[in-house]
């Protein structure tokens, strides 16, 4: 693998990082919310209607409708990068049933644990950070090296 030094862009990188970390301190602070996706992406569609807190889903929407929004307002100052997806059809839809059993059992995703649980200093969110980058770096090697994938 080599890096692409002409396209390696720190300073959008950072600018990018200290948004959401502001994005997601504004959430909790704000409202008292933890900025994980998947569990604002669940809230969307809760399993009890009748549950405590349907009907106040409009931060929620709001929220998912903005990460939508990123890219649309971005298209208007600079071109989308080019989008090369090296994956079957049917071998997507098993790494996303896969990411989204993960994120079930680990009561969170790496927006939720990474970003606002590591954050505040949650030792769950460390465990689940951890095992989730050991998985990936796992997954890597055996694709790529053992697989020759």
């Amino acid at each position: 693998m080599d890096i692409d030094w002409n396209a390696f862009t720190p300073i959008s990188a950072l600018a990018g990082g200290a948004l959401i970390g502001l994005a997601s301190a504004w959430l909790i602070l704000a409202n008292g919310r933890i900025a994980g996706i998947s569990g604002i992406l669940a809230g969307l569609f809760p399993r009890d209607p009748a549950s405590p807190g349907h009907g106040t889903r409009s931060w929620q929407l709001a929220f998912i409708l903005g990460l939508l929004a990123g890219p649309a307002i971005w298209v208007l100052f600079h071109p989308l990068p080019a989008i090369e997806i090296n994956a079957s059809f049917p071998l997507l839809v098993v790494a996303g049933l896969l990411v989204g059993m993960g994120t079930r059992f680990a009561s969170g995703c790496t927006s939720g644990h990474g970003v606002c649980g590591l954050s505040r200093l949650s030792l769950r969110s460390l465990a689940a950070t951890v095992t989730f980058m050991c998985g990936g770096f796992a997954t890597v090697y055996l694709v790529r090296h053992l697989l020759g994938a």
